[in-house]
This record gives C-alpha cells, structure tokens and sequence, in this order.
C-alpha cells in the first residue's frame, strides 16, 4: 500500500516580489485603466474592508501582513513535507498559456521530465520583476523530476479512464508554467535546497478563456474577443483524476505528496464585481463545506458556478479534494490570507 500527504497552498505571484514594488493586480490596474469601469476607479466606491486594507500606500502595509500568513504557512508545510519524506511531490496546477498556447490546450497533462530547469523570474521574455531573494533576473532552479514515475502513472490513470495527455519535455516556457515554478519556490522559501523528485501535472483550468485571454485575465488582450474557447473539464472529472491518482498510487505503493496549487476566487476574474475584488461568499462556501469534510459539494459543483466567482484556478484544489475523499482525510486549514485588495484569498491546508 502507498501512503500519500495532501497539501494545499497558493502559488501567489506577487509573494515572490518586495511589497515596495505593488505587484499585486489591482494597483497594476488602478495606473493602467484596463477593465476596472471608470465610477469604480475612485476607492471611496469600495467595499468598508477594502478601503481599509488599500489604506493610503495603495495596500503595502496591509500585504506585508498579508504575506506573512502565507510564509509562515509555507514553512509549516515544509516541515510537514520534510517529516514525511515522499519518494516524490505531485503538483497539480494550470498552465495559463505558458507551456500550452494556440498550439495544443490539453485538458490534462502529466508532465513526465527527467530533469527540471526552469527560470521563475523570466516570463516568456515578456516582462522581468525584482524578487525576495535578490536572485539574478534568468536565474534557473533546478530540481529532479519524475520521469518513470510519471510514466507509470499516465499508464494507471489511462487504465481507469482518462485519456491523460503526458510530456518528457517542455514546449514553449522556461522550463515550467509559473503555477509549478511558484510553488517549488515557495516550498524552498528560505533557500536551503528541494531535493524530492516534482511530478507536475497541468489542468486545463482557464477553459473558455486559456486562449481568449492568453491565459492570464480579463483585461489581457483578447485574440478572439467575440467567441468563448472550449470549455475546460467539468469540476467533477477533476475530482474523479484526484481519485484515480490516489489509486494509481497506491497500486504502486509509492510514498506522494499530494498539492492542490492556486488561491481561489480571482478578481480579476470575477466581472460581477466590477474585477475589483474576489467572490468572499463563493470561498466561504468553499472553505466551510472542506473543513466539514463535505467534498461531494465540490465534486458537484458546476462550471457555470466556477466561472461566474472567479475559481477557474480552484480546479486544481478539485484534483486534491477528490484525492482526499478517496483517503477519507480532513483538512487542516494551517493559514487563511483573507483579502479585498490583493486578488485572491489564499488557503493553506494540510491533509492526513
């Protein structure tokens, strides 16, 4: 028999940032004038614990505090990794036009690499940012990957029913989706070195708007602004891989770490809030029914639900979940970064 660690965190990309540099979304908007409409621009229009949290320095105060929560949740989650000892980690995050553009959109993909390389602070030779660490802008990090192990499990996965999509080697980013790159990082916060093997597996998260807008957010520059893309999976198939990977696993009686990688409800994702702020009661919801242990409210939930709260990135937390229903695990919430300002609320979570 296998054993298996479940984890849930974020892969935040403005944590990977000084807060002096504002990188989160709603201040890059607020001096860009993108999709915010202009009677919303003013903060005196906002929600009571938005104007708070924005303050007079447009929030850098207030994320400082914000990503404490985070860090100090990121390192118990080391230590939980590290006490456990996995043969190897499985990441199950989305791939927003990184990896997987107009050339080919799977709806899953075990990312089977031998070796992985990647440089976090490169986006596609798009854009370059300062980091927490200091580190040089093509700064490449390196950790193993799980090459047979991936093989195995594609072979398992496909047995059970998934047509699963797999991969020995990148196609177009540097080295892995910012999504995986983001979460290795965190879980290597102080720099000491992640030796476990990474198995990245990418999910079609973005559905309708992967392509539409370039995998990132409502106000990208639409390629085709007059027609929706196919959608993504439905919420339940991603809990059924969850599943399928647990059993896969334990057939192999492999030893896994088990992530569930994104913040949940996005601003900029959620237009019935003007992209101004998350779906606060959709990720209540989310959080009260996990805690409760009541995943069948996930698996049950619709793709409609999804999008119009802004949770396209939860499906990768769908993977976990179902996972963990598998096991008959709970969840212990370890860190909740609730925010107005900063895009998304995050949840940390351990599983056993």
């Amino acid at each position: 028999m296998g054993e298996i660690l479940g984890i849930g965190m974020t892969h935040y990309p403005a944590g990977l940032a000084p807060d002096h540099c504002r990188g989160w979304p709603l201040a890059r908007y607020m001096r860009a004038g993108t999709v915010i409409p202009e009677h919303r621009r003013d903060p005196k229009t906002w929600p009571e614990p938005m104007q708070e949290e924005w303050g007079d320095d447009m929030g850098e105060k207030a994320h400082a505090r914000h990503r404490e929560i985070m860090f100090s949740s990121f390192r118990k989650i080391r230590k939980e990794i590290d006490d456990f000892n996995p043969d190897f980690i499985i990441i199950f995050a989305d791939d927003q036009y990184e990896n997987f553009t107009d050339t080919i959109i799977p709806p899953f993909c075990v990312m089977a690499y031998p070796d992985i390389a990647f440089q976090p602070f490169v986006r596609m030779g798009k854009r370059k940012f300062e980091n927490i660490w200091g580190l040089p802008d093509d700064a490449t990090i390196k950790t193993p990957g799980c090459h047979m192990e991936g093989r195995a499990l594609t072979r398992g996965l496909i047995d059970r029913g998934f047509d699963m999509s797999y991969a020995y080697k990148p196609m177009h980013s540097e080295g892995l989706g910012h999504g995986f790159a983001n979460t290795i990082l965190y879980l290597d916060l102080d720099q000491t070195g992640l030796d476990y093997p990474i198995l990245p597996i990418a999910v079609n998260c973005y559905g309708s708007s992967v392509i539409r807008f370039q995998g990132a957010d409502a106000s990208s520059k639409r390629k085709y602004p007059d027609e929706p893309d196919p959608p993504s999976a439905s919420p339940t198939r991603y809990f059924q891989l969850g599943q399928a990977t647990v059993d896969t696993i334990m057939e192999n009686d492999w030893r896994v770490a088990i992530i569930g990688s994104s913040s949940w409800s996005h601003a900029f994702l959620t237009e019935k809030n003007d992209y101004l702020y998350p779906d606060q009661e959709a990720d209540q919801k989310l959080l009260a029914t996990m805690q409760a242990g009541d995943y069948a409210y996930w698996r049950d939930m619709t793709l409609d639900e999804i999008e119009d709260g802004g949770l396209q990135e939860v499906l990768n937390w769908h993977c976990l979940i179902g996972a963990m229903d598998r096991l008959d695990y709970k969840a212990n919430v370890i860190g909740w970064a609730d925010t107005w300002c900063f895009n998304a609320n995050k949840c940390m979570a351990v599983f056993k």
